[in-house]
């Protein structure tokens, strides 16, 4: 695999060569050294792609992620509490989780544990590798990267998706490259506010 196409997000990228070097060239390291033809394992049950090979997301994801666990890269979870009422959340956002079970407590409400978990971290630098439902592209850069640099964990992003060309070889379902990317410049420079960089892979 190769990554083919790229956008940098409030100088996501710029952040990455001019800071970490090392781990940008360890995320194309990964990259290029998944066999796109070895993954090439699923058969089509879909009428438009009967008994057609298709690529496998399972096990594009199984050597991307041993890609990344070779270099130390590692998944990280976040925690934290919420409620039902807006002002209480807001208030209590950049607040430490023990504090904020505790305000909400205190204004009358009750606190829910929620969580989010990326992918793989290494010298706050999140990577997110998403092959599957389109949603999940969204819910990772308007969500997931945005809570992880709230709380402190991250400086940048990595969203890493497949191009069209390697989509149209896939189960329907997955977005791609050029769709998120639309789905990104259309919320305007400022939004998401996180640096992020958007990848797209190809064989």
């Amino acid at each position: 695999m190769k990554i083919v196409a790229f956008h940098s997000h409030l100088n996501g990228l710029e952040f990455l060569e001019a800071r970490k070097p090392e781990l940008l060239m360890e995320i194309r390291q990964v990259i290029s050294g998944i066999d796109a033809e070895y993954c090439r394992t699923k058969i089509s049950k879909e009428k438009r792609k009967l008994s057609k090979k298709l690529y496998s997301p399972k096990d594009m994801n199984k050597a991307i992620e041993a890609g990344f666990k070779k270099t130390d890269w590692k998944s990280v979870q976040t925690t934290y509490w919420v409620c039902e009422d807006a002002r209480t959340n807001r208030k209590i956002m950049d607040s430490e989780p023990s504090e904020q079970k505790k305000e909400i407590i205190s204004a009358g409400f009750v606190p829910y544990l929620s969580r989010n978990q990326t992918d793989f971290v290494k010298e706050r630098v999140a990577v997110e590798v998403q092959l599957g439902k389109y949603a999940f592209i969204a819910y990772d850069l308007f969500v997931k990267h945005m809570a992880f640099y709230v709380a402190d964990k991250i400086d940048v992003g990595v969203e890493i998706v497949p191009m069209k060309r390697l989509q149209e070889e896939m189960s329907s379902g997955p977005g791609y490259y050029e769709a998120e990317l639309y789905n990104l410049i259309r919320e305007g420079r400022g939004i998401p506010p996180v640096p992020l960089v958007l990848f797209g892979i190809a064989p």
